[in-house]
């Protein structure tokens, strides 16, 4: 169900599997099946698992996992037999968050995002007075299909930004300072099954539909259509995206369960102005936000 190569650990990929168990495989070995797997316990997850990430540092990093009844669990890498915490996520203390995508601002280990099932988006936080299911945020009207934080690290802070695609047809551009969407991404005609930041480019997003599409935003240049898009051979779903770490290729998997790499070139490479430019869209994003609110106040009181 999900997928991820352990941060730190070059050698290791870690999968969340639809029985619930997490399992490890490493690539040094000649064995093709699991050199670890957790057992399957109350203690642990019984649900299918779509979240698994690593997060931390070189010296204190953990494995997080969540399931679709909401459960949370860290572990550490060397130790699958019992998670060293867990936690289960629910909203107004009572209804379990069917989680579908789980996302972490660079650099933090204690606050994140999920979507669900309902296609709500909820903050989260795993330790302190206020562990557990945060804000709530609304504005898809199908299941959330991928998440994704901000990532690309420079002079102007955008960590508070992230982007969700749905079955709704949409991709959402939120930040964690308002609990309603920024702006409504509606290019696609078919569900949007994953979204993903550039790692290196402030403005740059790529995502995935079941048409076959990948597209890549660039909010600097546009924000009504896509900077560029392409269309795979034989027109079978993208379900996944991921950025490489220098931000100058993009890998998409489709639903015959072919990898497609592509070269996105000087689209990927940022100018020297790109964060103060993006500033400045998002000013343009918000103030039209305002105004189309404002319009439908006035609809309604009208």
């Amino acid at each position: 169900m999900s997928v991820c190569f352990a941060r730190f650990h070059p050698n290791l990929v870690v999968g969340g599997t639809y029985s619930g168990q997490i399992v490890l495989w490493d690539n040094r070995s000649h064995r093709r099946t699991p050199v670890q797997r957790t057992p399957l316990s109350a203690a642990a997850h019984t649900h299918p698992v779509y979240c698994v990430n690593v997060v931390g540092t070189q010296n204190a990093h953990n494995l997080i996992t969540v399931s679709t009844d909401g459960k949370m669990c860290s572990w550490s890498l060397d130790m699958l037999s019992t998670p060293q915490e867990s936690m289960e996520l629910v909203y107004n203390k009572s209804k379990p968050v069917a989680v579908t995508g789980m996302a972490f601002p660079t650099g933090d280990v204690n606050n994140f995002v999920v979507g669900s099932e309902e296609g709500t988006v909820y903050t989260a936080c795993r330790h302190g007075s206020k562990a557990g299911i945060g804000e709530v945020f609304e504005g898809h009207q199908g299941p959330v299909t991928g998440i994704n934080c901000h990532m690309a690290v420079g002079p102007i802070d955008f960590s508070h930004l992230f982007v969700t695609s749905s079955f709704d047809w949409t991709v959402k551009l939120w930040t964690t300072k308002h609990n309603k969407p920024l702006y409504s991404f509606e290019d696609n005609a078919d569900y949007v099954y994953d979204v993903m930041w550039s790692p290196v480019h402030p403005a740059l997003f790529a995502c995935v539909d079941g048409m076959g599409r990948l597209d890549l935003w660039n909010l600097n240049n546009d924000t009504e259509v896509p900077t560029a898009s392409v269309a795979i051979e034989g027109a079978s779903a993208l379900n996944r995206v991921r950025w490489a770490q220098g931000g100058k290729e993009v890998a998409v998997g489709d639903s015959e369960g072919r990898i497609w790499i592509y070269d996105v070139g000087e689209l990927a490479v940022p100018h020297n102005d790109e964060w103060t430019r993006f500033a400045r869209t998002l000013v343009e994003i918000r103030a039209n936000r305002a105004d189309s609110e404002e319009e439908g106040t006035v609809e309604l009181s009208a």
